[in-house]
């Protein structure tokens, strides 16, 4: 699912802007090659792979008035060029000097004798060269600068200009990717058709897409960038919800949905039972989701909650609703600690009300997810806790009605679909998303635009925020101490290995060896447990029962521990090498404590060498609002990592910003929603062109999605 923007012709297999790159004039099979490493294979990547930044090379500065350290565009008549070996023959160093009214300048080079060759032919001529200027006893020079031969008649891609900067890679320089496009732009705009209906441009004041890529690539004017990149803007977002509303509009057509009968004060059932009082939070979600469960269309909800804001709970509201309905419930985990977790907690809260639960994970027993199968297939099972397990062929339902899908972002959208098909044959199951990472407005308008959302944004009552401290290697020593003084309390800790590789072997080990220290010099007089992620499913239970009773101590483990797991006495964390990890998987690690009567801590032990590393360290300092801190995730990181969207697919961005461009993702969203409410399904003849890109660049989750 490539978010591709506004070159529509481009996503058609037929079209010419689908040609190989290598076919471009200068470019040939080695360039291409390596143009490869860019993600650019045809005319068409080429002409999306818009410029990082610009430079305004519009004017040229008299070498006089160039101080040191400036970024200059300069031009003069090149007066002689030379190079020379240094000393014990090193480096080869080519000198070139150039004259204008006011004075002369250098441009050096390094290793590259055949510039003297080239350069030689064009003494006598103007030349402009754009670069960083050195002053050193007044004389000026610039380290290999940008330059080119000036030509009175010629259109310079390099100077007199705004100028583009395209990102490069290896073997390919800025230089070569500007003028490759360039070629492209003179050979393939033409070709490009714009998709965007007429009477959307013209509300929206919207550049024609083939002028818009020529602006963005080579902007006339700082105006004239901005109208193109507006458009350009405009056309990813307007596709991408496009894909939403049109999946919405599915969700609620295809097939039609449950009314599940909710009888007067059915909720007392459960609250009765609970020993804390619902939030207003709780109470407002519940209502939400009992109105779409009551309507006859399928419901499609995300439910959106900090750690510890209480989801479980309003999940176990609607269990309780379809099973009282009739039907049977699942829920689908990405791992089995939280599979395990889950299924544990829900039967504390179901079984009591006589609801039956069962879990269908990879390390049941054969024997095991044979019984749990049939008792889905005969409906004498409620409700079904299991990760991908969930959604094998065998696995049958008699009457599902219900699925709710727990942290949405490690599953794909196959996946999801995969699991709905195994509803009731005649009637759609309601879906209910829940999320433990906090997701910014923009975000969430993004990533799960076709979901209606429900947010938990009170905290239970009572419940002590968690005090963060930011602390240097240097003071590792103190904060063991500070661990021991807890647990000489009663309470226990966590310790959180470093992230060192993406390997589980790597972190396994990593885990291994953090254990082995702190068991054997650190806290030898300490109980202390290892958890991590190459443990078989039953070895990790009885780490994690053997934490939760209270025989372990300290627990030495990696980011397995880091959803799902609900220990209240465990109120220290310390995270080893903080700066490794991201703002959001800190705040979900951190989650961890602080679920219990007791003051918690979290101590995350860093030495970050960049601003962004101080930065994410400073913000868990300062708050524990995970909603503040997704938005600070999302400056900080952009939104490809956030809540797992790269994975995803639908959120690969070439242009669009959710920081900068929350006007136009509204603008966006309300003319590609309206769209689809007056034209279901794009299948008026004029709108045929953008059915086909929407198709091409969303059809696995658009338009019927691959189920």
């Amino acid at each position: 699912m490539s978010a591709t923007p506004a070159i529509a012709d481009a996503d058609h297999a037929e079209s010419p802007l689908q040609t190989s790159v290598q076919y471009v004039k200068g470019v040939g099979p080695r360039l291409a090659e390596r143009l490869a490493n860019l993600d650019i294979h045809t005319v068409g990547d080429l002409l999306q792979h818009y410029p990082n930044r610009y430079e305004d090379r519009r004017d040229f500065t008299a070498l006089s008035q160039v101080r040191d350290g400036d970024v200059a565009c300069v031009s003069g008549q090149l007066i002689g060029v030379a190079t020379k070996q240094t000393r014990r023959r090193r480096m080869k160093v080519t000198t070139a000097v150039i004259m204008d009214d006011s004075g002369k300048a250098e441009m050096v080079f390094f290793n590259q004798p055949w510039l003297q060759k080239i350069l030689g032919r064009l003494q006598g001529r103007e030349i402009c060269l754009y670069g960083k200027a050195e002053r050193v006893a007044g004389e000026l020079s610039f380290r290999a600068p940008e330059w080119e031969e000036l030509d009175a008649d010629a259109d310079s891609l390099h100077a007199r200009r705004i100028v583009p900067i395209h990102g490069a890679t290896e073997g390919v320089t800025p230089r070569q990717l500007r003028r490759a496009v360039a070629t492209a732009l003179q050979g393939y705009v033409t070709l490009v058709t714009d998709p965007i209906p007429a009477s959307i441009r013209d509300q929206r004041q919207l550049m024609l897409a083939g002028r818009a890529l020529f602006q963005i690539h080579f902007p006339d004017s700082p105006e004239l960038l901005e109208k193109a990149r507006r458009r350009l803007v405009f056309d990813e977002l307007f596709f991408l919800q496009l894909a939403m509303a049109e999946r919405k509009r599915q969700t609620a057509t295809v097939l039609p949905g449950i009314a599940f009968p909710f009888r007067e004060g059915w909720l007392n059932e459960l609250t009765d039972q609970l020993d804390f009082e619902l939030t207003d939070a709780q109470e407002r979600c519940i209502h939400d989701i009992q109105t779409d469960m009551a309507a006859d269309h399928p419901m499609s909800r995300l439910l959106e909650g900090d750690v510890g804001s209480g989801k479980t709970v309003v999940a176990a509201a609607a269990i309780l609703g379809a099973v009282r309905a009739g039907y049977q419930a699942a829920i689908m985990a990405p791992t089995e600690i939280l599979a395990e977790q889950h299924y544990n907690v829900f039967r504390h809260i179901l079984e009591p009300l006589g609801v039956s639960v069962h879990r269908l994970v990879g390390s049941v027993r054969a024997k095991g997810k044979r019984l749990i199968k049939e008792a889905a297939a005969d409906g004498s099972v409620d409700l079904i806790v299991g990760t991908h397990a969930l959604i094998q062929d065998d696995v049958e339902f008699q009457n599902l009605g219900l699925i709710i899908i727990d942290e949405q972002h490690r599953f794909g959208v196959v996946q999801r679909l995969a699991l709905i098909d195994k509803g009731a044959i005649d009637r759609a199951p309601d879906v209910l998303v829940m999320t433990a990472t906090p997701i910014p407005r923009t975000l969430a308008l993004t990533a799960y635009g076709d979901l209606d959302v429900s947010v938990i944004d009170e905290m239970p009552p009572g419940r002590k925020p968690i005090v963060t401290h930011w602390k240097g290697p240097h003071q590792r020593k103190s904060v063991y101490e500070g661990v021991r003084r807890l647990v000489e309390e009663g309470r226990q800790a966590y310790i959180v290995c470093p992230l060192v590789g993406e390997s589980e072997k790597v972190l396994a080990r990593a885990a291994t060896e953090l254990h082995d220290h702190l068991s054997n010099q650190v806290f030898s007089d300490l109980r202390v447990g290892l958890l991590h992620g190459q443990m078989a499913g039953h070895e990790k239970d009885e780490v994690m029962d053997t934490f939760r009773e209270g025989d372990y101590d300290v627990l030495v483990t990696t980011v397995v521990i880091e959803v799902g797991v609900d220990v209240p006495n465990a109120c220290c964390m310390v995270i080893e090498d903080a700066e490794r990890f991201g703002l959001a998987q800190l705040h979900q690690l951190r989650g961890r404590v602080g679920r219990g009567e007791h003051q918690s801590f979290c101590v995350l032990l860093g030495d970050p060498k960049s601003p962004e590393g101080k930065q994410r360290l400073q913000v868990l300092e300062r708050t524990n609002d995970g909603f503040e801190i997704a938005e600070e995730d999302l400056k900080l990181r952009g939104p490809g990592e956030i809540a797992g969207t790269q994975q995803s697919g639908m959120l690969k961005l070439r242009i669009a910003s959710l920081i900068k461009d929350q006007e136009i993702l509204h603008e966006a969203r309300e003319a590609a929603f309206k769209l689809v409410e007056h034209d279901p399904g794009l299948q008026a003849p004029e709108h045929a062109e953008l059915r086909a890109v929407l198709q091409t660049r969303y059809g696995e989750f658009a338009l019927g999605g691959a189920a």
